[in-house]
Formats: C-alpha cells, sequence, structure tokens
C-alpha cells in the first residue's frame, strides 16, 4: 500500500496571480477542474506522486491554521528547493520564475554544496533551486 501524497499549503494573496506562477511560471500541474474564475478549487498542484502544493487565500489560510497569525511577507519559517540537473537548468528556472513574477532573493552561482539560487514567489515564499555538484 503506497501512502497518500503530503500536501503543504501556503497563503496566498491572490488565486489568479499565483495559479498563473505556479502554472506558467514553474510549470507545476493543476488538479481539478476550473472554478467560475478559471481557477481549480481548491487550488492544488501535483509536484510529483509523493507531494502535492495547495495555495490558500490568507484569510482561510487563518482559519485553517486555527486564527493564529499568518506569517508576515519576508518572514520565513521554511524554504522549498526544487532539484535541477545542470547549472543552466537552474538558470533558467530561476530565470522563468522573475519573468512570471518571482522576487531574486539570490542570483544562481556556486556555493559549497552546489550551484544554487533562490526566489520569492508573488507572496514571498522562498524557492531555492539547487544543482548539486558531480
Amino acid at each position: 500500500m503506497s501512502a497518500p501524497p503530503v500536501l503543504v499549503a501556503l497563503p496566498i494573496a491572490d488565486r489568479r496571480t499565483s495559479f498563473a506562477f505556479y502554472r506558467d511560471g514553474l510549470g507545476f500541474e493543476p488538479i481539478g477542474e476550473p472554478a467560475e474564475d478559471g481557477v481549480p478549487e481548491p487550488l492544488t498542484f501535483a509536484l510529483n506522486e509523493g507531494l502535492h502544493l495547495m495555495l490558500v487565500p490568507a484569510g482561510g489560510f487563518g482559519w485553517v491554521i486555527g486564527n493564529r497569525a499568518v506569517a508576515a511577507r519576508g518572514s520565513s519559517e521554511c524554504v522549498f528547493s526544487l532539484t535541477a540537473g545542470t547549472e543552466a537548468e537552474v538558470d533558467e528556472l530561476v530565470e522563468r520564475a522573475l519573468d512570471a513574477g518571482a522576487e531574486l532573493v539570490t542570483a544562481p552561482g556556486t556555493q559549497p554544496w552546489g550551484y544554487t539560487g533562490a526566489f520569492a514567489d508573488p507572496d514571498g515564499h522562498v524557492w531555492t533551486v539547487l544543482s548539486a555538484p558531480a
């Protein structure tokens, strides 16, 4: 028996902006039928067989977490990482994210742990892209 996918939920400000960013900018595959606004509800992407990403409007996200405060933009309690096969793929994915509205956090470059760059999505969630050294 296989385990159900892990679902990571993030608060967002605008469904259409986030939908376009993750679908068009990062190439993530949306799940579900479009609602009246043309965006699937719930707004979920299959990142792979074992991981799904759900984007929840900030007001609803606060309700889900027991009316606790949603972290302010620029506050990061976790960092999401994507793996790329080559340095060129890191550069290309970071550039696609920037073209789709991301903010550059760290320009792609060589670090002791590999070639990496980082960006923040339209809601300030930080993503790194890493190509490990050979």
